[in-house]
């Protein structure tokens, strides 16, 4: 990979023109001993357009399981026999009391997440009702909803309610859509979004990586996103359940991830761009560098699966240089650092080695 031609896709997107197809392909297929110089390449897109602030945002799974829908990589859906809670709606006073901790923790956003092919008139009330809770107590907070398929007049609804944004993955490209869900289409998707986006709802889309897809199918959903014009574009890799179609799945590396986060970058150079489900167990010890090209990440758990602590995250973010975007310097600064724990095992003692 030539140094100029990493440097004129930096180049296009500090002037918001997105990388070319054939750049991202290029991008996917580079070897891993360039991941560093990859990640420093789409480091420099996102400082100008994000400075150094990540955005939190937390989920709220508000009812769970028992979906109809038979979609292979999720743990609620139909065909799924994984062990996930199962739950009916939260009551909407245990959902801001949530969105009120998440918002004290420095999250900017909540999304109100309920498992199921579409929302029906009850659920639109139930999820107008849990609005309203978290808006008495954290008026300034965004909250994004994800029921599923939407009509015009439900994308309305949700607007008028108080809805900031309206979460739909297209999950993988049209091409091999039939592949991992029968029970609605990629069209279906499309529908959604696109009434959303008339209704006044921000756009919240983006996919889910690890599933088998091609460098070519990779690229094929990056621009199908761009052509959305999504506000926000989260970025999951497969958790691979057992008891799901897809388990035993672990096709991704981190550095791969990374690949397809700078990917994303520049095509969305001033995008927020989320790191979602999935971080923790494929970047792994990788995840500070990934902060260096997304801006935003969920903060804690996610809907079937439990993720790092959120001290954790916080302190990530810190460790490498980053700032809690709403936080001010002082809150963000860094606290005394943990002393040094005595060595009681291996040589010298009749504990076994930490080997």
């Amino acid at each position: 990979m030539p140094d100029a031609w990493l440097q004129g896709m930096v180049a296009a997107a500090l002037e918001r023109r997105p990388a070319t197809p054939a750049d991202g392909l290029a991008l996917l297929a580079a070897d891993d001993e360039l991941t560093l110089d990859v990640v420093a390449a789409a480091a420099r897109v996102r400082r100008r357009f994000f400075g150094n602030r990540v955005k939190l945002n937390f989920l709220i799974n508000v009812k769970s399981g028992a979906c109809p829908e038979d979609c292979a990589y999720c743990a609620q859906g139909r065909g799924s026999a994984a062990d996930v809670l199962k739950y009916p709606w939260l009551d909407p006073g245990e959902a801001a009391e949530l969105a009120e901790r998440a918002s004290a923790a420095g999250a900017r956003r909540v999304c109100l997440v309920a498992a199921g092919r579409r929302p029906t008139s009850r659920d639109l009330a139930r999820i107008t009702d849990t609005i309203d809770a978290i808006r008495d107590r954290r008026p300034g907070l965004e909250v994004c909803v994800s029921l599923g398929l939407l009509q015009s007049a439900q994308a309305e609804q949700l607007h008028e309610a108080g809805a900031s944004a309206y979460n739909h993955n297209l999950n993988t490209s049209e091409d091999r859509y039939g592949e991992i869900c029968t029970t609605h289409s990629y069209a279906d998707r499309l529908g959604t979004l696109k009434r959303a986006g008339r209704a006044g709802l921000s756009l919240c889309s983006g996919a889910i990586f690890g599933m088998g897809e091609t460098d070519e199918e990779v690229v094929d959903i990056a621009f199908a996103l761009r052509d959305l014009g999504p506000e926000s574009v989260p970025v999951n890799f497969l958790i691979p359940f057992e008891g799901t179609p897809l388990e035993g799945e672990w096709r991704l590396t981190p550095q791969r991830c990374l690949r397809i986060l700078a990917l994303l970058r520049f095509v969305f150079p001033d995008v927020e761009l989320r790191l979602a489900g999935g971080r923790e167990i494929h970047l792994r010890s990788l995840q500070p560098l990934a902060l260096h090209v997304a801006n935003s990440i969920f903060l804690g758990d996610y809907l079937t699966s439990e993720g790092q602590a959120a001290d954790l995250d916080i302190e990530m973010i810190r460790d490498a240089g980053l700032l809690v975007e709403g936080a001010g310097e002082a809150e963000t600064a860094d606290g005394p650092p943990e002393p040094a724990v005595p060595r009681r095992r291996g040589p010298g003692t009749e504990a076994p080695a930490n080997v």
